[in-house]
């Protein structure tokens, strides 16, 4: 006798689901990566006016670590009352003159993240992105980051980000994987952190324009996949969230706002 099991049937169900939006995200990934002009032709840079029923608060300021978020989280975050916020922090707290010990970044975001969620928002963390090292090492000598390395120490911190996530029953955006798997990080003109040869800059850090489209998608999918609350998002972090400082040009906050927008 055959018996139909529903549980497995709704799963596979669920399955299918899954991997035709992770198709979805792939496929535009692809375009991002290969077909740069053509990518700046469809996706206009111009403003776009928000719904009423959507809200997105670009918090991010360059140069800031966790100790600078903590002091400003009532007044950057809580304040505007987000249902969710978008935390990306650490590549200042291992990588600049700020740098902060991994023992104390931990306990700030563990602080961080226990303040927004009692605030009643939900939070999507996400990890700190690659970074071309030749261009880091210009800023810092190696010494600076000790026996690990930049790439030790950034490692350690994305480590870290990964257990707090699990510990503080947080979703975590693996956007380093992204960055690196096809991000092209290093020379390349299609590189998406910024380069001489894309941005005219010795940077090594920051996404461009398309790295940028390319967080705002992903955030994006990984709302809507999760069924996080998205009416009022504020996007907390540094630099890096920060990107020209607009909510309506080139940075993933004002991509972002333009896809719920037009949900």
């Amino acid at each position: 006798m055959v018996t139909f099991n529903t549980k497995n049937a709704l799963k596979k169900k669920n399955n299918r689901k899954l991997i035709l939006m992770l198709v979805l995200v792939l496929s535009q990934v692809i375009i991002i990566c290969t077909n740069t002009q053509s990518l700046y032709a469809q996706v206009p840079t111009q403003t776009v006016e928000t719904t009423d029923s959507v809200f997105v608060k670009n918090a991010g300021i360059g140069g800031n670590n966790t100790i600078d978020l903590l002091k400003r989280v009532q007044r950057d975050c809580i304040d505007y009352k987000p249902d969710l916020t978008i935390l990306m922090i650490g590549t200042n707290d291992m990588n600049s003159v700020k740098y902060v010990p991994l023992e104390k970044y931990k306990q700030n975001l563990i602080r961080l993240l226990d303040t927004i969620k009692a605030s009643g928002s939900k939070v999507l963390l996400m990890n700190i992105l690659p970074f071309y090292t030749p261009y880091l090492l210009t800023r810092h000598p190696k010494a600076f980051y000790g026996e690990a390395g930049p790439e030790g120490r950034q490692e350690a911190v994305n480590k870290a980000i990964s257990q707090i996530a699990k510990q503080e029953k947080v979703p975590l955006l693996d956007m380093h994987h992204y960055f690196a798997s096809v991000g092209k990080i290093g020379l390349d003109k299609y590189s998406l952190i910024s380069n001489e040869k894309n941005t005219g800059k010795t940077d090594g850090i920051h996404p461009t324009v398309d790295g940028y489209r390319l967080m705002a998608a992903l955030v994006y999918q990984r709302i809507i996949m999760a069924n996080l609350p998205h009416k009022r998002v504020v996007c907390f972090g540094d630099s890096i969230t920060k990107g020209d400082g607009s909510i309506t040009r080139n940075s993933y906050p004002a991509f972002l706002k333009k896809l719920l927008a037009g949900k």
